[in-house]
């Protein structure tokens, strides 16, 4: 089995859309499936996509997306996780691009581009990701890989035993979380091909925007507390393809900020001398670069994700009662 798409729901009308998006794929090579998880609460309405042989439906019974996501994951069979949410759909021909990109690669996780739209479906901007080999400065610093345009290794899932709960990062999050939890151990690989359309906005979704940045900051903390996770993100820095000064420089910010944070607001002593000691490292790492403008910009400038910027830049409003801060 090359791919299992997992599709939690809480029975949205827009559901069928999804399925039948996977189902319509004119994918060949190797077989699929579609595990659609009902976290409704209620029977799904009877519709024919029900019937076909490659879909099952499981049950969770009101728990919340990750158990959903992670039941899913539990049951299927394919070497490849896709995980797509019931008001979004994949793109005809994606299934085949993804499986071009495994062909070359030994990436634990496969993204491509997507569109983001609105409520009615319209485009609002196109978004091409360019994450690929070590990038867990990038994802640390907030750049989104959507599960819905992306592959991921199932074994790379489970190593890391799947989404986090939504308590443990209170209130949400955990799509990016697991991108950060896979990158401290594995690559990625990007293909500039259009794959998925996203559902884009506060109105209506599941995820708690309002404590977004407080999420944010509590899936950093836990990422930096991983094994190793210091040198992985030195070495993301250093061969980052692009400004390698701004992203050493974000490393040594990310450490001092920690540092203080548990210093004053969580009284972790200990954690705070690590993250201390975590920011001279990464300081003596950067070498030449602290000698360029863009490592200063790292250190002292926020850094706006390419998705912030795309929405700004296209005047729409998908966020209410939101300000941006330095995350």
């Amino acid at each position: 089995m090359f791919i299992s798409t997992i599709i939690p729901t809480i029975g949205r009308p827009s559901l069928a859309r999804a399925v039948n998006s996977v189902l319509q794929q004119k994918f060949e090579q190797e077989a699929c499936e579609v595990i659609v998880v009902n976290d409704s609460g209620r029977n799904l309405p009877v519709e024919d996509w029900q019937n076909h042989h490659n879909v099952q439906i499981v049950s969770t019974n009101c728990h919340n997306r990750s158990i959903a996501r992670n039941t899913g994951a539990a049951i299927a069979t394919g070497r490849y996780l896709h995980f797509l949410d019931d008001d979004d759909w994949i793109l005809p021909g994606a299934f085949d691009s993804f499986w071009q990109a495994t062909q070359n690669s030994s990436a634990a996780w496969i993204h491509g581009a997507f569109s983001m739209v609105d409520n009615d479906g319209k485009k609002i901007v196109d978004i091409f990701p360019d994450e690929s080999g070590n990038c867990l400065i990038n994802l640390i610093s907030w750049e989104w890989l959507p599960l819905q345009a992306s592959i991921v290794e199932a074994k790379a899932f489970f190593r890391v035993g799947g989404f986090a709960m939504l308590n443990a990062l209170k209130g949400g999050f955990e799509d990016i979380h697991l991108t950060r939890q896979i990158a401290c151990h594995a690559d990625f690989m990007n293909i500039p091909v259009l794959v998925a359309s996203i559902r884009s906005g506060d109105n209506g979704s599941t995820t708690n925007y309002a404590n977004m940045f407080n999420q944010n900051r509590e899936s950093r903390e836990q990422t930096l507390d991983m094994p190793g996770v210091l040198w992985r993100l030195i070495d993301s820095a250093r061969t980052n393809p692009q400004r390698k000064g701004y992203w050493h420089g974000r490393a040594v910010y990310y450490y001092l900020g920690s540092a203080e944070r548990n210093l004053r607001a969580e009284k972790r002593f200990f954690t705070a001398l690590s993250r201390g000691a975590g920011a001279v490292i990464s300081l003596i790492a950067a070498g030449k670069y602290i000698f360029t403008s863009d490592f200063w910009q790292g250190i002292t400038k926020p850094h706006y994700p390419r998705v912030w910027l795309a929405i700004i830049e296209s005047g729409k409003t998908l966020f209410h009662n939101t300000e941006w801060v330095s995350s």
